[in-house]
């Protein structure tokens, strides 16, 4: 979906296709089919952007074999989709029964971490709109926090710096500019907003900024005002945002409350927990640990579970759907965008608690074409105007 900003720019809005994970490029096209297409056509519109999640096996696919590139190219042009957005965190295994730790692997001390996001980016290229030459990709935020010392901090420096290489090399190449953000991340080296501006000025490299998620702004308690004035005044770029929304228990010290929230604690996913106190942030890694007693319970939690954006849970739980609207109030609603790139990314639709998940493909369609109806609607109110 297109919009026009006030200052004549154009702001994209997708939606991230990990919530329809695929290990292969024949499971690409297959989402395509079975997913995209029909939430497009829900929509009522002949162009629907998507945020494409490509494995490590379907990037190396797309990246070695130029007729399948253009088959892939060929298959969104049919079936009405566009990409100018990849989700570059998940390595693979993204629909595997457990994830947990393992969607911070390879980090960018590792090659593989490279490599990969080297391939998404000549992919990217290929994929983009005849009329766009500006791509975005969001990334791992350096590494998981154990186990990073200052020698893995200065490899992975090194590697983004081979990749805004890369990167311009690609766009002498292709004439096509592809721009990579980190994408802060509770647990993480970095964690916050304020996080990524020293490791981002100091390599201080313009292809690579900073990815906002809105659901990880909030599980953080980070006010969206203050974090992206914060990076604008440190001339970090944000090259794109993901539009989510966290959970949020106003009272965690309640029966009822505790009760609710433990049906969002699920195997699959990292529910990272957040909790501010006048002493400062306390944290835990996952929902269940501070369910049992790892987080001080006198002052609200916030939780990273990317609730669905229309859907907020039912009492006494509820969702940061009101971050999400005063980000992108500061994202998109002054004179200029701070970014343009934006993506729904509600990948947890299957982990939710059973009585809230869709049944089957037409329900799953239906939810997120709701999500990017309410999307829609912030855009509109801020002025900007839904181009065709």
């Amino acid at each position: 979906m297109r919009f026009r900003h006030p200052d004549g720019s154009t702001v994209h809005l997708a939606y991230c296709t990990n919530v329809h994970p695929a290990e292969t490029l024949d499971g690409v096209l297959a989402q395509l089919r079975d997913h995209c297409e029909p939430v497009r056509r829900r929509l009522g519109r002949d162009r629907l952007g998507i945020g494409l999640w490509l494995a490590r096996d379907a990037a190396h696919a797309l990246v070695t074999d130029p007729a399948a590139l253009r088959k892939l190219r060929a298959e969104l042009d049919r079936r009405g989709l566009e990409v100018v957005t990849l989700n570059g965190f998940p390595y693979e295994g993204f629909g595997a029964e457990e994830v947990k730790y393992r969607v911070y692997k390879p980090d960018w001390a590792d090659p593989e971490r490279l490599d990969h996001t080297t391939a998404l980016a000549r992919v990217l290229a290929g994929l983009l709109p005849d009329d766009v030459t500006d791509g975005t990709i969001s990334t791992l935020p350096l590494a998981w926090r154990t186990a990073y010392d200052d020698d893995r901090a200065e490899t992975a420096r090194t590697a983004l710096r081979t990749l805004a290489e890369r990167l311009d090399a690609l766009e002498e190449l292709t004439g096509r500019s592809i721009r990579v953000g980190l994408e802060p991340e509770p647990g993480c080296v970095v964690e916050t907003t304020h996080d990524a501006i020293v490791p981002l000025t100091a390599i201080g490299l313009h292809r690579v900024g900073i990815c906002v998620d809105t659901c990880h702004l909030a599980t953080s308690f980070e006010d969206p005002h203050t974090a992206l004035d914060a990076l604008a005044a440190a001339r970090v770029p944000v090259v794109k945002s993901q539009l989510s929304a966290a959970l949020h228990a106003e009272h965690p010290h309640l029966p009822e409350v505790r009760e609710a929230l433990a049906a969002f604690a699920e195997p699959r996913f990292l529910h990272q927990t957040r909790n501010a106190t006048a002493a400062g942030l306390r944290a835990t890694d996952d929902l269940d640990e501070a369910l049992a007693g790892a987080l001080p319970d006198a002052s609200p939690w916030r939780a990273h579970f990317h609730v669905p954006l229309h859907a907020a849970p039912a009492a006494p739980l509820t969702s940061t759907l009101p971050v999400l609207r005063s980000a992108l109030t500061r994202l998109v609603g002054g004179p200029a965008p701070l970014t343009r790139h934006l993506e729904v990314e509600t990948y947890t639709w299957q982990a939710l608690p059973p009585e809230l998940r869709p049944k089957g493909r037409t329900q799953l369609a239906e939810g997120i074409a709701a999500e990017l109806t309410l999307a829609r609607d912030l855009l509109t109110d801020l002025g900007l105007k839904e181009l065709p």
